[in-house]
């Protein structure tokens, strides 16, 4: 199943963000071969951080939970605010994962 995050940032976190992202981009590699898409949320302008919304494959929504708990961006406090929600795929697309 492919679980959807949404991951919002604490306000002014930026420093944050920059300070553990290598190893928040080295846990997504990791696991590459599941993940759907992956990307930053921003604000209009297009450049201000807003958080992180990702698509994974998991064998379960504990499984998934138990990932969020043990990512970097997680265990050091950056996320206000997070949602896991499981997601069919009913649309086809030009780009990304099969429908």
């Amino acid at each position: 199943m492919i679980y959807i995050f949404s991951l919002i940032d604490k306000p002014g976190s930026g420093e944050l963000r920059q300070r553990v992202r290598p190893e928040h981009k080295a846990c997504l590699a990791a696991m590459a071969d599941r993940i759907a898409f992956a990307g930053p949320l921003v604000t209009d302008d297009g450049r201000t951080m807003l958080g992180s919304l990702l698509a994974i494959e998991f064998d379960s929504r504990d499984a998934a939970h138990a990932w969020l708990a043990d990512e970097p961006f997680t265990r050091a406090g950056l996320y206000a605010s997070t949602s896991i929600h499981a997601f069919v795929n009913l649309w086809p697309q030009k780009a990304g994962f099969p429908a």
